[in-house]
């Protein structure tokens, strides 16, 4: 078990950096402006529904271990397919969005789940699905979504659910 743990941790936990710039010579951390959610992801809803591409900054927790709150972007492209384990953004009901992952797709209807989520999932229609996710941008590196090492172990951690609270939990204590 311990070993197990240990080769988890390892291969999904990746340090929290700071990103800072240099500015006149003298080292300062970027600065980002926000808007709220709503508004925001409603503009970038009707600009991958026009046909292009979005990156946005990641924010809240839910997509735990795979998404880190304003460390990592994901790179978004307009809906062609769903597939099971697809991160997607999607309005959940009006002006409410989020970016989870599909556990199950039947016909025209939709089941999410963040990664990081212990339990709780939500539901929506295929036509509410915004953008699929197509990369994960870290700090230092960018990965495909469909890269077939991520994809294993984004398997095992969906199969590993009555585990997630300890996993998470070690994953927290060491960020």
């Amino acid at each position: 078990m311990k070993k197990l743990l240990k080769k988890i941790l390892r291969v999904m936990l990746s340090p929290w950096r700071k990103r800072r710039m240099k500015v006149d010579g003298v080292l300062k951390q970027e600065q980002r402006r926000e808007l709220p959610n709503d508004a925001f992801l409603g503009m970038v809803r009707d600009y991958l529904h026009q046909g292009h591409t979005a990156t946005i900054w990641v924010k809240g927790y839910s997509m735990r271990p795979f998404l880190e709150h304003m460390r990592d972007k994901v790179q978004l492209k307009p809906v062609d397919e769903l597939r099971d384990y697809d991160a997607v953004l999607a309005e959940i009901r009006p002006g409410h969005y989020v970016l989870h992952r599909i556990i199950a797709i039947d016909g025209d209807n939709i089941t999410l789940m963040g990664d990081g989520n212990l339990r709780g999932t939500e539901h929506c229609l295929r036509s509410h699905v915004c953008g699929i996710v197509t990369h994960y941008i870290r700090p230092k590196r960018t990965i495909k979504a469909n890269d077939a090492a991520l994809q294993r172990r984004i398997v095992k951690w969906r199969k590993r659910l009555r585990w997630r609270r300890y996993l998470l939990a070690i994953y927290k204590a060491t960020i």
